[in-house]
């Protein structure tokens, strides 16, 4: 296979009533899918264990490794329902209130309910509302008790249950509700690998994520999903990627919260920020809105995409082009021819990733000197063994066309490294094999199985003195395959079967 057809992006595709069934959740791990999101906003735990279940399934019968990243709701900060559940069309320059104590079915062109009941406490004359994704924009003019009395500056139809936010951030509901704390042990007990936070506002949301999972027994990685203003401001948002495994840019509320035109300034920079933080990061919401109705995406949104794989961005995710859309396949395969296509582009082969930094771990830097090396030689392919995916990480945080292999005997890291950008993952049991010699013909023996490279290729192999050692790798081999397979004999049964 040549290393040109491997697309380095990944792929998150969020299931939802148009792609559960079998066949067309096959359809969209076939067309690409690396990642499937289990969306917690909706569905109760043992619907999103049956998909679990079923992700599980199909995927073990393709024979791929596919993760799941179970996405918990947050703080519902909304409007309640309208009377008789009708729309109400709000005029610009009217009087509307936002009303904490109005019965939740009691709305009107007038006043509607509100489910957030600091509300009043959070806001303050002059402050901007937004509205139904910020379509419509309303300006504080003053607290009364439970009520906050505002007049519309930006007019549009209102109907139940849409969203709130503040520009410019501020409304203080916990990034961790009750709800998300029952759906945090459904996610552990249905094998998730990753756990996406909503909202949080500072590290420590992430903390208490962490803490919930450890006891309940799981170390699932952790992603932040940066969607409120404060999240971002200097200082929060290099904590909150400290404690975290990955970010989302979460462009939904974000771009409500900070106003469209910062939005793309920011994308860039939170992707930027993750990279040099050695963490993954995910670019999320509406990157194909339009083929949730239509087979083809805009051109706008093919140049959305592209520019996010230009930025670096380890996932490209589809929410409700997959979840409720009506061509779930195509949105997956447009998504990743255009991801292939992007991925040309000759600034994403080079890299400058800590040139001028020291490092501080064995492992950390065979990972770094791999990645230099690959990169100044004519190498077709990266091996590293590895526990719990640290090195594959690593060396996926400096921009190559090289396509890096994981190997690893642990299924749960084989399906963690299917987030990485550039990593693939390989099932591979060095158990039993103790010369290092015969360990390499084993890695390169397994490559050739799968058509990953030739006898005259250069290959990287790095590994560790003692296998099943987290943290142990300190060894890097540079061979041709030719040279590696002569160097040792043959041991049958050295190697594990090859998948397709």
């Amino acid at each position: 296979m040549s290393k040109q057809t491997y697309r380095r992006t990944k792929i998150i595709a969020t299931l939802g009533p148009a792609s559960e069934a079998p066949e067309i959740l096959e359809a969209i791990l076939r067309a690409g899918t690396d990642v499937v999101r289990l969306n917690f906003s909706h569905g109760s735990a043992a619907e999103h264990r049956a998909r679990a279940e079923r992700i599980r399934a199909i995927s073990s019968k393709l024979r791929r490794h596919v993760a799941i990243l179970a996405d918990l709701q947050g703080p519902k900060i909304r409007i309640t329902r309208f009377k008789d559940n009708r729309k109400v069309h709000l005029q610009q320059g009217q009087p509307f209130t936002l009303d904490t104590a109005l019965p939740a079915d009691a709305g009107n062109e007038s006043q509607v309910g509100c489910s957030y009941e600091s509300l009043p406490r959070d806001v303050q004359a002059g402050d901007t509302l937004l509205l139904n994704d910020g379509l419509i924009e309303l300006k504080v003019k003053s607290v009364e008790d439970t009520r906050v009395r505002c007049i519309v500056t930006i007019p549009g139809v209102l109907s139940n249950n849409k969203g709130i936010n503040k520009l410019g951030g501020g409304l203080s509901a916990p990034a961790l509700t009750d709800k998300d704390k029952q759906d945090l042990h459904t996610a552990v007990d249905i094998g998730a690998d990753y756990l996406a936070i909503s909202f949080p506002r500072s590290k420590d949301d992430i903390l208490e994520a962490r803490e919930l999972l450890r006891q309940a027994g799981s170390d699932m990685a952790i992603v932040a999903k940066i969607e409120r203003a404060e999240a971002i401001r200097e200082g929060v948002i290099e904590g909150i990627i400290d404690v975290s495994d990955a970010i989302m840019v979460a462009r939904g509320d974000l771009g409500v919260e900070i106003g469209d035109a910062l939005l793309p300034h920011e994308q860039k920079r939170l992707i930027r920020l993750a990279r040099q933080h050695n963490k993954v990061v995910i670019t999320a919401t509406q990157m194909m809105e339009s083929m949730i109705e239509n087979p083809q995406p805009t051109r706008a949104e093919v140049s959305d995409v592209a520019n996010a794989v230009i930025d670096g961005t380890d996932a490209v995710m589809l929410s409700a082009e997959t979840a409720a859309g009506h061509f779930p396949e195509r949105a997956v395969a447009a998504m990743a021819r255009i991801c292939l296509e992007a991925e040309k582009y000759p600034r994403l082969r080079h890299s400058q990733h800590r040139n001028d930094q020291s490092f501080h771990r064995i492992d950390e830097a065979i990972a770094m000197g791999a990645m230099y090396i690959a990169n100044h030689l004519p190498v077709s392919a990266i091996g590293a063994l590895t526990e719990t995916g640290s090195t594959p990480l690593w060396m996926s945080r400096i921009s190559s066309g090289i396509p890096i292999f994981a190997l690893t005997s642990h299924e749960k890291t084989c399906r963690k490294v299917t987030l990485f950008r550039g990593v693939y993952p390989i099932s591979f049991d060095e158990s039993g094999i103790s010369d290092h010699a015969v360990l390499n013909r084993a890695i390169v023996e397994e490559f050739l199985k799968r058509k990953l490279v030739k006898n005259d290729d250069l290959v990287i192999l790095t590994k560790g003195d003692l296998t099943g050692v987290v943290g142990g790798t300190n060894a890097l081999k540079i061979s041709r395959v030719a040279d590696v397979l002569a160097a040792s004999p043959v041991i049958v049964g050295s190697t594990p079967p090859a998948e397709e």
